[in-house]
């Protein structure tokens, strides 16, 4: 089966491992289509640096009145099981979610049809497939990709439409998983890419060669 055919769920998270997940966003993409979005503020579990709070602007005192990120339990753990999992540089998100819950339920495993796996991952990460799908490209900066695509004036119109108000910029959760989602939905317009397997999606999302290999082998543990 396609990875088109397969709901692959985007996500983007603002914050840190000092003061938790302040703000989440989540993309469904499906059939090179953005399905169904979702977002909100978190309350910070610890201290929010200033040096964070200028660049995703969200300060510690505004989130207060919000429920922490770890009442999504029941989301995310579903999420995972609907689907992989993707983001840009995905090992940052990993980690944040890991902090907060190590393992998910037993999902899917998506690298192995008809296994299953206690493990958030692996991955779909969408700036490993352009730096090996686009080697041209001078830039992995998500906000360079999306300008050198010419995918700006579609994001921003998404952003409209999906985006709070006030978050309609990069560094905001849900307005960047749009953006991955976008560059990851966008590959579905290649022929050559579209048909492509989840497997072999994960696959090409990791630069460990052993790793890759595995995946493709379908031997990863």
């Amino acid at each position: 089966m396609s990875w088109v055919d397969q709901s692959i769920y985007f996500v983007d998270f603002e914050g840190s491992r000092t003061s938790g997940i302040l703000e989440y966003g989540v993309v469904e993409v499906l059939g090179g289509k953005i399905i169904e979005t979702n977002t909100r503020l978190c309350r910070a579990i610890g201290r929010v640096r200033a040096e964070d709070i200028a660049v995703h602007g969200l300060e510690e005192k505004a989130l207060a009145g919000h429920a922490p990120f770890a009442d999504e339990w029941d989301y995310f753990a579903g999420l995972r099981e609907r689907g992989p999992l993707a983001a840009h540089y995905a090992g940052v998100e990993n980690g944040l979610l890991k902090s907060v819950w190590p393992y998910p339920r037993n999902s899917p495993d998506f690298a192995r049809p008809g296994e299953s796996v206690i493990e958030w991952g692996p991955w779909i990460d969408s700036a490993r497939l352009y730096a090996q799908f686009y080697p041209q490209l001078d830039s992995g900066r998500l906000e360079s990709l999306v300008s050198m695509c010419g995918l700006q004036a579609e994001l921003d119109g998404l952003a409209q439409a999906h985006c709070p108000p006030e978050r309609r910029c990069y560094h905001a959760a849900l307005y960047d998983a749009l953006a991955g989602a976008l560059l990851l939905a966008s590959l579905a317009r290649e022929p050559r890419l579209a048909e492509l397997t989840v497997m072999q999606l994960l696959a090409f999302s990791t630069l460990d060669g052993e790793k890759r290999d595995a995946l493709q082998q379908r031997n990863l543990f």
